[in-house]
């Protein structure tokens, strides 16, 4: 481990290597979220096809999540950052000259393909080349600058989509996959794991009770705001609600802020009170369940700006809350299959996230009515909660704690 002098400097230096590739592939995965009315448009599609792309999006990064944890267990966090960057560059272009649904759906295949090669990396240079006490800190604030990538993709990715048109848009997009392969070929180097991966690894990291409970906090916890943030926030907000595309991109920068602010606090919390982190699981889905409930039953449909304020307060908890996951993975396996054990997590995560964004789009073309959509969260959300009371349970029962890069204290 890197922990001090000239090392520590380095390490810091791939790490933000590392957190820019990260940023990159982020923008790029929320590039869809505020341009669907344009994309529907230009495509020529209803609200199911257009919730095809996202769904194929996450489809692959879900799907790439545990075969990814292994090849980055084995070969290192460059060759993976390089491939990722790459291939997200190559699927942007390919969207930005898109004028029918299939090439459109194979750019946004491109982009899950490379994004789910990038956070998992990222994770791994953190536990690579950092000292354990300084891991949770750093996941967190991985989550938290990556999220600036969210930040370019709301407001400034509209005004350029109006001003300049779709091509260039997505050509400039693509640019910035460019601008992410050279920042980790110049500025990470990579260490090979001490032990390789073993070809149980995957068998054994699902059997860790912890792994599952980690996977089932991303997947209540994220699943929400993933959704909308990634495709059916704006729509809601411009054609559900009423408002001006400028105060749509206003608001969804807004929860992109706040997410970053509640990161630090969130993993601050679960530092300081390990033994409770489940319940912060738990209020995370009891606080977002009640502002979609403010908002969907609010009378005549459209709610006030102050009420939709509070809904972006509250799904600004959803992804510091799913890093919880994140630290279940971390505190229950063994160092040598942590990349396989966080893509349990993460493609649980955005598993949810798919299936969210696929039965909201199918609702809308059968109810046209943005309230019965949103309304199929709540199945979901009370399944992940069942689901983390009972692995929960289930990790207290075994207690038994492996040898991990972190403290290791036992969930509640």
């Amino acid at each position: 481990m890197v922990q001090t002098g000239g090392n520590s400097r380095k390490a810091l230096i791939y790490w933000t290597a590392g957190v820019l590739a990260y940023m990159v592939a982020v923008f790029h995965r929320q590039s869809l979220g505020v341009t669907g009315i344009d994309a529907a448009t230009r495509f020529g599609v209803g609200s199911a096809a257009l919730s095809t792309l996202a769904m194929l999006q996450l489809l692959v990064y879900a799907a790439m999540q545990i075969p990814v944890g292994v090849l980055v267990d084995r070969l290192g966090s460059k060759r993976m950052l390089l491939a990722g960057a790459a291939v997200m560059a190559l699927g942007q272009l390919l969207f930005a000259v898109s004028t029918g649904l299939v090439p459109a759906a194979a750019g946004r295949v491109l982009v899950g393909c490379g994004d789910a090669m990038t956070f998992i990396s990222v994770i791994r240079v953190v536990s690579v080349w950092f000292p354990p006490r300084r891991n949770p800190l750093l996941v967190q604030l991985t989550g938290i600058i990556g999220q600036f990538g969210a930040v370019v993709s709301a407001v400034p990715l509209i005004s350029s989509l109006h001003a300049y048109g779709w091509t260039p848009t997505f050509l400039c997009a693509a640019g910035l996959g460019v601008v992410a392969l050279a920042v980790v070929a110049a500025g990470l180097r990579d260490r090979r794991p001490e032990r390789a991966p073993q070809a149980s690894a995957v068998r054994a990291a699902w059997a860790e009770p912890g792994t599952r409970l980690g996977m089932w906090t991303h997947a209540a916890t994220q699943c929400s705001s993933a959704a909308f943030t990634m495709l059916w926030g704006y729509p809601f907000l411009v054609q559900g609600q009423g408002l001006s595309p400028r105060t749509a991109g206003v608001l969804l920068t807004a929860l992109t802020l706040l997410a970053m602010a509640c990161g630090p606090l969130l993993g601050y919390l679960a530092g300081r009170f390990p033994l409770r982190r489940s319940w912060m699981v738990l209020t995370v889905i009891g606080v977002t369940a009640g502002a979609w409930t403010l908002v969907l039953l609010w009378p005549g449909g459209h709610a006030p700006l102050w009420t939709l304020g509070l809904l972006m307060l509250a799904l600004a908890t959803n992804g510091p809350g799913s890093v919880i996951g994140f630290d279940y993975a971390r505190t229950f396996n063994p160092a040598e299959r942590i990349g396989v054990a966080t893509g349990i997590v993460n493609g649980g995560g955005f598993a949810a996230s798919m299936s969210l964004i696929a039965l909201v789009g199918v609702v809308m073309d059968l109810q046209h009515d943005f309230r019965w959509a949103f309304a199929v969260q709540y199945p979901i959300w009370l399944l992940g909660a069942v689901q983390v009371v009972r692995y929960r349970t289930r990790t207290r029962r075994r207690a038994v704690v492996h040898p991990t890069p972190a403290p290791a204290p036992a969930p509640a």
